[in-house]
């Protein structure tokens, strides 16, 4: 039985899901990444546009990303912007590219971020079991509406708590992953 409430859910689920994933890619892990600087936004001539827009962002190495301008007068805005991103990042630069060196995680910062990804797994979970709820509801007003027997309810319950289960067992691998990824000295 495939009902359009329990493909909305599947549907719903892995937004939830790739939510989390992106949310996940931002927290530094002390290696250089891209996506650290992905929620940066440069003051581009009065309008606030995404850092990638802006720039070239590579990865120099392990701990460097490079940055080059297409439009080398705003070397001083993206400097500024990232300074004010708050994430504990000291760009360099030398008037037409910029270096952010990423430092070294303590001990401490790195417990804080894997409590921090373990937070963001909950709210993806919440989501998810709220998800699973709106389909059962919905599969309950058919079969009061008479649109749906008592078995097909059930199956599709069934059905909605599996896609659930799948997807909680998502979260919780991705989770498991960072944590090692942020663990790992």
């Amino acid at each position: 039985m495939h009902n359009k409430y329990i493909n909305d859910a599947k549907e719903r689920m892995g937004k939830s899901v790739e939510a989390f994933r992106h949310e996940i890619a931002k927290i530094r892990t002390g290696k250089a990444t891209t996506a650290l600087l992905d929620g940066i936004k440069i003051d581009y001539y009065g309008t606030p546009t995404p850092l990638d827009q802006t720039a070239n962002v590579t990865v120099l190495d392990v701990h460097t990303l490079s940055i080059t301008p297409w439009d080398k007068s705003m070397v001083q805005a993206i400097d500024k912007a990232i300074l004010s991103a708050d994430l504990g990042l000291n760009p360099v630069n030398d008037g037409t590219n910029i270096k952010v060196p990423i430092p070294a995680l303590t001990e401490e910062r790195r417990k804080d971020l894997v409590k921090l990804v373990k937070k963001f797994g909950e709210d993806a979970k919440v989501a998810i079991r709220n998800i699973r709820r709106d389909a059962n509801d919905h599969l309950k007003r058919q079969e009061k509406a008479k649109e749906l027997s008592e078995d097909l309810r059930r199956d599709g319950e069934e059905e909605v708590q599996e896609l659930t289960d799948d997807h909680i067992k998502e979260i919780d691998e991705l989770i498991r992953k960072k944590e090692d990824e942020i663990m790992e000295v």
